[in-house]
């Protein structure tokens, strides 16, 4: 895993050098960056689904690529989006499809790194209010949560009610968070079923508060519901932004794929001592059941499957009424030019 100039710099006691003598050390192997300041921004960090993210962070990866990377948190994927869209940030960890139904109202954003190659999503029924659950019919004229209308927990019901011959207007969809607030109100009774993520899923199973009506946390299962892979959590930003700062993203997606790979062979008691203690939910036997029930979701190199791309394209054909998938050109929605060269780095 080769460092940074930054980084090999301020170990030599020579930090003062890299503003004025670029070429100094392995600057030959280290992008050019255009920015080294970036604005990224997640729907609910916290969540097994954006772990590599948090890793990045936290071991310091973003830093020895010489960026200086601040993380703006969003209570659902469909708010982070709408922050960088709306131009509040620079990038968004966010849901793979986004790229996709962005393209469809000609904005062009484009994934350059995965952090989930399965969308880990579980929708779980409350054993209290929909004890009767027998098929998804019963679903009709409930309160479903998801982290945030419009986010990819979102997409998951929408995709499960169409597959058994039911509509979104057929429940009622609520905005719940992806954290406490999640486990609170379906504790309380302010919702029928729950379209979330690990570690509230396994929080709430751990408690007995639910029971699983769909699960995507592996390959296998995410392959039967959606009938093909389905990338999720990724790094995309818009194609603007990539044709002007092409090092600035060569070097998040170098500490996303560092992050991708140490997740793989560092174990769950490691990681555990990483992440911010929050993310325990203050039960760190349950994050450490969620890492287990997630990890196979996780991406071990930051690709992206070409399948996986049709895949997500397909399900939002299912998910968004009148959509158009011949107006899609998928090639614009993601790229492993960026991946490739980390890869190789």
């Amino acid at each position: 895993m080769s460092l940074s100039r930054r980084h090999l710099l301020k170990a030599a006691g020579l930090s003062g050098l890299a503003t004025v003598w670029p070429g100094i050390g392995l600057a030959q192997n280290a992008p050019k960056l255009e920015k080294t300041d970036v604005s990224i921004a997640v729907g609910g960090k916290g969540l097994v689904y954006y772990l590599p993210l948090t890793i990045a962070e936290q071991k310091g990866f973003f830093e020895e690529e010489g960026l200086n990377v601040k993380v703006a948190d969003f209570a659902g994927g469909s708010k982070a989006l709408q922050a960088v869209v709306g131009g509040s940030a620079d990038v968004c960890s966010g849901a793979f499809e986004h790229t996709i139904n962005l393209q469809s109202k000609k904005q062009y954003f484009r994934a350059f790194v995965l952090q989930g190659r399965a969308p880990m999503i579980v929708l779980a029924g409350n054993k209290k209010t929909l004890a009767g659950y027998k098929s998804p019919a019963d679903l009709k004229g409930k309160k479903i949560g998801v982290t945030a209308p419009g986010s990819s927990t979102n997409m998951l019901v929408s995709f499960f009610l169409a597959q058994h011959g039911l509509k979104d207007s057929d429940v009622s969809i609520i905005g719940v968070g992806g954290g406490a607030g999640a486990v609170s109100a379906l504790r309380a009774g302010q919702i029928d079923a729950l379209s979330n993520l690990d570690p509230v899923i396994s929080l709430l199973d751990g408690t007995g508060d639910i029971f699983t009506i769909a699960d995507t946390r592996t390959l296998k299962d995410t392959q039967t519901i959606f009938g093909g892979p389905m990338p999720a959590g990724c790094l995309y930003t818009a194609q603007k932004y990539i044709d002007e700062n092409p090092g600035t993203v060569q070097a998040l997606t170098n500490a996303m794929v560092k992050a991708d790979k140490w997740i793989q062979t560092a174990g769950a008691e490691e990681i555990m001592k990483t992440v911010p203690k929050n993310y325990l939910l203050g039960n760190p036997d349950v994050y450490k059941l969620a890492l287990t029930k997630s990890f196979e979701g996780l991406s071990p190199d930051g690709r992206i499957d070409p399948k996986g791309a049709e895949t997500s394209l397909k399900a939002l054909s299912v998910y968004i009424a009148g959509f158009k998938a011949d107006d899609i050109d998928l090639s614009k929605c993601w790229t492993n030019d960026f991946t490739d060269k980390a890869a190789n780095a």
